[in-house]
């Protein structure tokens, strides 16, 4: 039993430092999740939704230092009960998910280790048994140090985890384990390869059949039934694959410019995902380094999920240089830790990312703004007072027969104004104008 215990105390210990290091790297994600869990559809305990960063630390910071009591034996009693107590906890949320199918992921290695909530409550159980058998073998479990040693590398510890919390949260994660991270190709992550597994769904269909309910399971083609419909559920027996990017997109007025903006060179995409709660000094923080990197030559891209009247407040107030365009929330918390955050993007490459904290850091040389291209439409074909282009003029198949006079303006000079105003009115660039008028038929 000793040598199961000193096992044991080594592996557990271990497994907890990297769990909690994991979410320590990472507190603003971790509380992100808290959040989904404090939400109405899961546990519903609004009040603490506030709090969520703050018990996120506070959660983090003692699974780390657990792992390194248990190891290093310091205070043996107080750390096996909180361990017992704390897997207990988990155990029981990671099963209420599961069972009840709240959350899809746990958050339990954060970003690093996707899980779904039944591996995660086998995980949990499996550290359950793990924790038992060292608590009733409690006894074997000895400090490898003397007293004051214990304590000293007890309380260094606690210090390095507060510190690393603090620089986390004034910067950005150390390791960056999203798919948004620097270096990723945004629309390489958002492909879906043609042999990638497909979702495989199940049809419950429901009729009535001479006053009883009959039901056919099928893939999603409708059965073949002589009864009255009454409903189909359906269920997910595979979700598929799923790319590491699928929820983002920049939209503006109902119109989609995501590959618009990720096929353009020299972008800096400032990400509010929330206006509201952004940082005062964040958002001055930004008007400089935007305002710098407009002159310098670049796209500068706002993202948020605020409204567009919020939007135009906040760039009316902090006099910025730039607009704003609507991005899902979820997507934008994952993109950056940092409400505001900024990332420079090369033709949708991520080349830096960083904190508002840290926008002097940003490398931004002048570059050559490329030239508007100026699209030559042609010729606009006035039939009848109505301007027509090229291919709405051929469609009218008009024969000689029909036309009565033919007016043909090639120097643009003539009639600049009349093409100034077309050119307004329809958003083109016409350069010259064949005016038609047709026979008036009796």
């Amino acid at each position: 039993m000793k040598y199961i215990v000193g096992f044991l105390r080594i592996f557990v210990g271990i497994f907890f430092i990297i769990s909690g290091f994991i979410k320590l790297n990472d507190p603003i994600g971790f509380a992100f999740k808290l959040e989904e869990y404090f939400g109405p559809t899961v546990l519903d305990l609004p009040f603490f939704i506030p709090y969520a960063l703050g018990i996120s630390i506070i959660v983090v910071v003692f699974e780390v230092l657990l792992g390194i009591f248990l190891i290093i034996g310091y205070k043996p009693k107080f750390t096996v009960w909180s361990l017992l107590l704390m897997i207990i906890f988990f155990t029981f949320l990671t099963f209420y998910s599961a069972y009840y199918d709240k959350v899809k992921d746990c958050g339990c290695f954060g970003d690093a280790m996707k899980m779904d909530p039944w591996e995660s409550f086998g995980k949990d159980v499996f550290l359950l048994v793990l924790i038992l058998i060292i608590f009733f073998g409690i006894k074997h479990i000895k400090p490898f140090f003397n007293k004051l040693t214990t304590t000293i590398v007890s309380l260094l510890s606690f210090i390095a985890c507060l510190g690393f919390a603090y620089h986390v949260l004034m910067h950005l994660p150390t390791i960056d384990f999203r798919p948004f991270k620097i270096g990723n190709n945004i629309t390489d992550k958002m492909i879906v390869p043609e042999d990638a597994p497909q979702p495989v769904i199940e049809y419950t269909w429901t009729f009535n059949e001479n006053g009883t309910e009959k039901q056919y399971i099928t893939d999603g083609s409708y059965p073949t039934s002589t009864g009255e419909y009454v409903g189909v559920t359906t269920k997910t027996i595979s979700e598929g694959y799923e790319p590491p990017i699928h929820d983002f997109s920049i939209e503006k007025d109902g119109e989609d410019f995501t590959q618009d903006i990720l096929t353009r060179p020299n972008v800096l995409l400032v990400v509010n995902y929330n206006l509201a709660k952004s940082e005062s000094d964040g958002l001055v923080a930004v008007k400089q380094i935007t305002d710098k990197a407009i002159a310098n030559g670049y796209d500068v891209i706002g993202l948020t999920a605020s409204g567009p009247d919020e939007a135009n407040g906040v760039i009316s107030n902090y006099k910025l240089g730039f607009e704003y365009y609507f991005c899902d929330e979820t997507a934008l918390k994952t993109i950056v830790r940092s409400n505001p955050g900024l990332l420079k993007l090369e033709k949708g490459t991520i080349i830096q990312k960083v904190h508002w904290n840290d926008v002097d850091q940003l490398m931004l040389p002048k570059v050559d703004r490329p030239a508007p291209k100026v699209v030559d439409d042609g010729t606009a074909h006035i039939v009848d007072n109505k301007v027509l282009n090229k291919e709405q003029f051929e469609a009218l198949e008009l024969s000689e027969d029909q036309i009565e006079n033919v007016f043909v303006f090639k120097d643009a000079s003539e009639v600049k104004t009349v093409i100034d105003s077309i050119n307004v009115a329809d958003g083109k660039n016409y350069t010259s104008i064949v005016k038609f008028v047709t026979k008036k038929t009796e």
